[in-house]
């Protein structure tokens, strides 16, 4: 790419996020950074210093040392919100929280796609190629119940196997999680040495075990008390889309929901969240994917279709960008009515790229301790039972998902569910179970009678 392709690029990227995603998610919360320019011997220099940092998966993606362009962003490890002292311990926990629902979609093929989420049908898969080496008991759709008990239990799965779904840094270096696919550090008594100074300063607490279990409970539930905050006054997530109650607020394959059909309850409590809060925006960007892929696929096909037709007209879409007010205005038309267009088919596959954008983005908490006298009313503040945080909540991984990345996700979304249904499904279901047996060895026993 050219210096002016490469300018462009970074272009769209910081006015997706301040004019598109900052209306989903809040002024607060998004910081879509600024383009800068840099002496390429600085680049150059940085990029040796970093290789050998960086993890073998992403080595075959190179740094740009030509045009001297980049995004400048902040540290999102540290407090944003508020000026702070730069001395205090800063712990911050990155969770990829994935998507929060179930497709309510009629266009979708597959019976078990409205009862198991994504995220669990997607675990089985990703064990069976070698991602990783356990299924998570993570469920997105626990998280984003806004019911305090399973959000615990989500939380505490992702710590138990965190893959790269949940890091934690303490003054910007990374203490627990995956830096790479499988190598996991997931030593919850590490952990506790390492947080034991943040929860309990005056260090009156017992070690072993016991008191491992203490300091994790103490940070679910901080991290629970943040994610439910609203630090935001902008109403961005008042923004009509698609009501939580059209689709099913729980997932069958959920750890939490097996446990509780075990003890006889089949009835799962969803407080739903605050309006405000974070998740909140998230969910509502995600559900922005009203027809699921099988219903957008053929869209997608309808646009395509146009542009082999009229290669001229990709830019007056706006496919590639320009991401202004005018491509956010667009995306406020909720209706699903196909009137045959491809004005309609555009509409449906903008928003899905929006969809797919919050469903793979990052939240950041960044805490840090402050005394009492210190915690003034405009700093938003957590409180445990010895400590207490002011604390900062952030997004990143916001760029738009590619256009022609769509054909990969429906095949991708074949592969899952059809996998998941042979099996998983097949193995929790006898009558399944022996429609997939192929060429098996039988053994015939005969007794006398």
């Amino acid at each position: 790419q050219t210096s002016e392709e490469i300018l462009h690029h970074l272009q769209n990227i910081v006015d997706f996020g301040k004019h598109v995603m900052k209306q989903f998610f809040g002024e607060n919360y998004v910081h879509h950074g600024e383009i800068i320019q840099l002496p390429l011997d600085f680049v150059r220099q940085l990029c040796l210093k970093i290789q050998p940092e960086r993890p073998e998966s992403r080595c075959d993606k190179d740094m740009d040392t030509l045009s001297g362009y980049a995004v400048c962003l902040p540290n999102l490890t540290r407090l944003q919100t508020y000026r702070f002292v730069e001395h205090r311990p800063i712990l911050c926990i990155e969770i990829k929280p994935k998507c929060g629902f179930i497709p309510f979609s009629s266009h979708v093929s597959q019976e078990i796609k409205h009862k198991v989420c994504r995220y669990c049908m997607h675990q089985h898969l990703k064990v069976a190629n070698g991602k990783w080496k356990r299924p998570s008991k993570y469920c997105p759709l626990d998280l984003f119940s806004g019911n305090k008990q399973r959000m615990h239990f989500a939380l505490k799965s992702l710590l138990q196997e965190a893959q790269n779904n949940l890091k934690i840094f303490k003054n910007g270096e990374l203490i627990y999680g995956c830096k790479e696919d499988q190598d996991c550090v997931s030593d919850w008594n590490e952990l506790a040495r390492h947080l034991k100074p943040f929860f309990f300063p005056s260090n009156g607490l017992v070690s072993g075990p016991h008191c491992t279990r203490t300091i994790v409970k103490e940070l679910i539930h901080v991290i629970t008390m943040t994610l439910l905050s609203s630090t935001d006054a902008c109403r961005a997530g008042d923004m009509k889309t698609v009501p939580v109650s059209q689709g099913r607020s729980y997932c069958e394959a959920s750890a939490f929901n097996k446990e509780l059909v075990r003890n006889g309850k089949h009835k799962l409590e969803s407080s739903g969240l605050p309006r405000g809060c974070l998740l909140y925006k998230t969910l509502q960007a995600q559900m922005l994917d009203v027809l699921d892929i099988e219903g957008l696929y053929p869209l997608y096909s309808r646009v395509e279709q146009y542009l082999e037709e009229f290669p001229e007209e990709r830019s007056t879409l706006q496919i590639d960008g320009p991401y202004n007010e005018a491509f956010y205005e667009k995306l406020l038309d909720l209706s699903t009515e196909d009137d045959g267009t491809v004005a309609f088919a555009l509409t449906k596959v903008q928003q899905y790229r929006i969809a797919m954008t919050a469903k793979d983005c990052s939240i950041m908490i960044a805490l840090s301790p402050c005394l009492q006298d210190e915690c003034s009313e405009q700093r938003p503040v957590v409180l445990t039972s010895k400590s207490r945080f002011t604390f900062s909540v952030s997004v990143l991984d916001l760029d738009l998902k590619p256009y022609e990345s769509i054909p990969h996700q429906y095949k991708l979304d074949g592969k899952i569910v059809n996998y998941y249904l042979k099996n998983v499904q097949a193995k929790d279901d006898p009558v399944m179970s022996n429609l997939f047996k192929e060429n098996e060895d039988c053994t015939l026993v005969l007794h006398t009678v």
